[in-house]
């Protein structure tokens, strides 16, 4: 495959001309295979192939990092099923086939021809891969106070199913699943939308301590509804009502579990109701996404603890609001008070429950934006991974561990496969716009921010990133725009005042610059972790005296913007100084 070279000698991927396969004709001609073989593959065996929406169609694309790493990992199994030598199978070695084949042929359908009778009798089990969205519990209490419940009910039902067995049953994340909450789009709509088979549709009614839910399973193609029952339970009963439901999904179509995920289908145990109800008002303020909504959820996961001590995924939540807040720059809490506790609350939720991938994942973040902790890191996304193939973020944040380790081709791979799992996300979507701006593909990043405010227009992040690409291409009075409309949208975030500092800057408005410089030095005296964005700005300005010493101190802060060295356009005005290396060496990036 044809790479590009980064300043640094860095490989980069090829441009989307040369990488990116537009048709369903392209992406057969790829793998030397037929448009129906290509289709059964994405649904058998986990093709990766994106959908850009246009109404109520779609055109189908790919990319050849995402095909060639899915056939590595599928080689073996196709090459026996198909009986050749592969996808790439040079001409003269498939010339020398055909005798072979031919002769097999007869052979094989005479064989069919005498044992038909037979072979029609029996009962072949189904192994295709199939895809599942679990659309978000409608709330038939009347009590909109109830949301945080029924919201807490998706994304657990969302967490079992994806736990059932990941090799057959792939489910859509649950940020792209809530974008379905009171939709009036119907079954055959959504399907095509996400490229799905079958959707969950599930309501929720409580009377005191009783929980009934009513849940229904809908195969897209014809609309069928394959299999629904109502469920009555105590509310301490509803973890185990949820994984009895997940099972009874796997069955219904037909996919079969390994021994270990029937293990811990099987293993679910009551939970305290109100622990319960505290973890998942933890959760819904936690999917907020906010500095606000990150502390409330903080103080209900803790509440769910003193409740009941050994509730793993309580832990689990609290590891992950704790790395969260502690990635930013916050006033409630300092960096190095948040990650410690995140390490800790996730360590606790291992040792109580070695299967959650959200636990492996938040020790991995940890281990990685903080700690700098490279192959911990690595070894704990992988196993969180192995346990969850659908869980998109440990696939989101994955990726920036393998690009700070210089591998920037896989990380753009785990970049895709996150957002293939949750192609509605936001912040997937503007991440990926994110990757390809590091590699320096800035119109196909433009297209794909585009895309992320397609799905929020309000997203701050995307219209920062746009401002930032806006200004590699030169066009500085849209990136102002875009900046400002980051700063303003996130209520003055030093995060995003930063950005736009570096904006201006390069713009050639140095007062400005200035200015924002400042802002961000008196911001600091209260505010922790800001010297990465005062080091940024600094740089900008040809201020590289000041810019180190702002970064040093970013050192000792454990920045985790620093994990990004190689890549973030930030340090660009500091790369040829000789200061610039001993910054990487600190990190412990590759040289």
């Amino acid at each position: 495959m044809a790479q590009l070279s980064g300043d640094q000698g860095v490989p980069l991927p090829a441009t989307r001309s040369s990488e990116r396969l537009e048709s369903w004709k392209e992406i057969s001609a790829y793998l030397k295979r037929d448009i129906r073989t290509v289709q059964r593959w994405e649904k058998s065996e986990g093709l990766p192939i994106h959908r850009h929406m246009h109404g109520e169609r779609g055109t189908a694309y790919a990319y050849k990092p995402e095909i060639d790493g899915w056939w590595r990992s599928r080689q073996p199994q196709l090459e026996e099923q198909a009986g050749e030598g592969g996808v790439r199978a040079t001409w003269w070695k498939r010339r020398r086939l055909v005798p072979a084949v031919l002769a097999s042929a007869l052979l094989v359908t005479g064989a069919l021809y005498l044992a038909w009778p037979r072979l029609r009798s029996l009962a072949r089990p189904r192994t295709e891969r199939v895809t599942l969205v679990v659309l978000p519990f409608q709330n038939l209490t009347g009590d909109p106070q109830q949301e945080y419940l029924t919201d807490g009910l998706t994304e657990e039902m969302i967490a079992q199913a994806s736990r059932l067995n990941p090799e057959r049953l792939g489910v859509i994340a649950r940020t792209s699943a809530m974008q379905y909450k009171q939709t009036t789009k119907n079954v055959a709509q959504i399907g095509r939308e996400l490229g799905v088979g079958y959707i969950l549709e599930s309501s929720f009614r409580r009377e005191g301590d009783r929980a009934r839910i009513t849940t229904q399973l809908v195969r897209v193609s014809d609309q069928t509804h394959v299999w629904s029952q109502d469920y009555e339970r105590d509310v301490r009963q509803i973890l185990p009502l949820e994984s009895e439901v997940a099972g009874t999904i796997a069955r219904e179509i037909q996919v079969k579990l390994s021994a270990e995920n029937q293990a811990h289908v099987a293993s679910a145990q009551p939970v305290d109701p109100e622990a319960f109800q505290l973890y998942l008002r933890g959760r819904y303020f936690w999917n907020r996404r906010t500095e606000a909504g990150y502390v409330k959820s903080i103080s209900y996961f803790q509440s769910a603890i003193e409740r009941a001590p050994r509730y793993a995924q309580a832990y689990a939540g609290l590891a992950d609001a704790y790395a969260l807040l502690g990635s930013m720059p916050s006033v409630e809490i300092n960096r190095a008070e948040a990650m410690p506790k995140a390490k800790t609350a996730a360590i606790i939720a291992l040792q109580l429950d070695d299967s959650l991938a959200e636990a492996h994942t938040s020790l991995a973040f940890v281990e990685m934006h903080y700690d700098w902790d490279w192959k911990g890191a690595e070894r704990e996304f992988r196993r969180a991974i192995e346990l969850n193939p659908n869980y998109a973020t440990a696939h989101h944040w994955y990726a920036y561990d393998l690009a700070a380790m210089n591998r920037m081709p896989e990380a753009l791979n785990e970049i895709w496969r996150a957002q293939q799992v949750d192609p509605l996300s936001a912040i997937i979507n503007t991440d990926v716009a994110e990757f390809l701006y590091y590699t320096g593909r800035y119109s196909e990043a433009v297209q794909q921010v585009k895309a992320a405010l397609e799905i929020d227009p309000r997203f701050l992040l995307a219209h920062s990133l746009l401002g930032e690409i806006y200004v590699e291409q030169h066009r500085y009075s849209e990136a102002l725009t875009e900046g400002a409309r980051a700063v303003e949208l996130s209520g003055g975030s030093p995060w995003m005042l930063g950005r736009l500092g570096r904006t201006y800057a390069l713009s050639g408005d140095r007062s400005q610059a200035e200015k924002v410089l400042r802002q961000l030095v008196e911001l600091s005296a209260k505010r922790k972790a800001m010297s990465g964005l005062i080091a940024g700005v600094a740089a900008s300005l040809g201020k590289r005296d000041e810019a180190f010493t702002a970064a040093a101190k970013a050192c000792e802060e454990r920045n985790g913007g620093l994990i990004l060295l190689k890549y973030d356009h930030n340090w660009d005005p500091l790369r040829s100084d000789p200061r610039f290396q001993q910054l990487v060496r600190r990190v412990g990036l590759p040289q």
